[in-house]
């Protein structure tokens, strides 16, 4: 039979459970857009939440608490996926991004005649409420690598400062802005071509 304390507990769990489940679903799919994932990290919160019971002193709000917990499962899904990278697809290789990136740059950095963004698409701020450009960024984002993707996300969707992403995801300074380099010539190339040239 469990104590009283355990009762109690238990108790607060489930209530938690039932009041900050969707909101927390609802966060950890805004950063990781994979119900699956975002479903994991939250049933993490929780475990983590009961673990760590005897942590809580009840000086932040019960969500406020369970959101903090969130914040570093994701960005441990984030380190992990940096240290346990899937097999990328040959076009996705760092090499195939140098590649690319010479389609579009000069050795002095500058813009390729003819690479140039000029479409004034690339300008319109309300691109991000379109449903269907959203979904096909989303699609472009999916394609990256998984260190890119989580840089990209951190940086422009989460809008955290580069110092903490690099803590967040374990980069060095150097290779934090490499990694956006090459991403943002990666997704320009998808959106390129499945967005602004279609």
């Amino acid at each position: 039979m469990l104590s009283t304390r355990k009762q109690a507990l238990h108790a607060t769990l489930d209530e938690w459970v039932n009041a900050h489940t969707d909101a927390l679903l609802a966060r950890a799919l805004q950063q990781v857009s994979d119900r699956s994932i975002a479903e994991d990290l939250v049933q993490d919160t929780f475990m983590a939440a009961c673990m760590s019971f005897e942590q809580y002193r009840q000086e932040s709000k019960p969500r406020t608490w369970l959101f903090g917990i969130l914040e570093h499962k994701v960005a441990d899904h984030f380190r992990k996926k940096l240290r346990n990278p899937v097999v990328l697809e040959s076009s996705l290789q760092p090499e195939r991004a140098d590649r690319l990136m010479e389609q579009y740059f000069a050795a002095d950095g500058a813009w390729l005649p003819g690479r140039t963004p000029v479409h004034g698409d690339y300008y319109d701020l309300h691109l991000l409420d379109d449903p269907q450009f959203s979904q096909t960024l989303q699609q472009c984002m999916d394609k990256l690598p998984a260190g890119w993707h989580a840089a990209i996300h951190l940086k422009y969707l989460e809008e955290k400062k580069g110092k903490e992403i690099c803590q967040d995801l374990n980069l060095t300074t150097t290779n934090y802005w490499q990694i956006l380099h090459r991403a943002k010539v990666q997704l320009r190339q998808c959106l390129d071509h499945h967005w602004f040239k279609r």
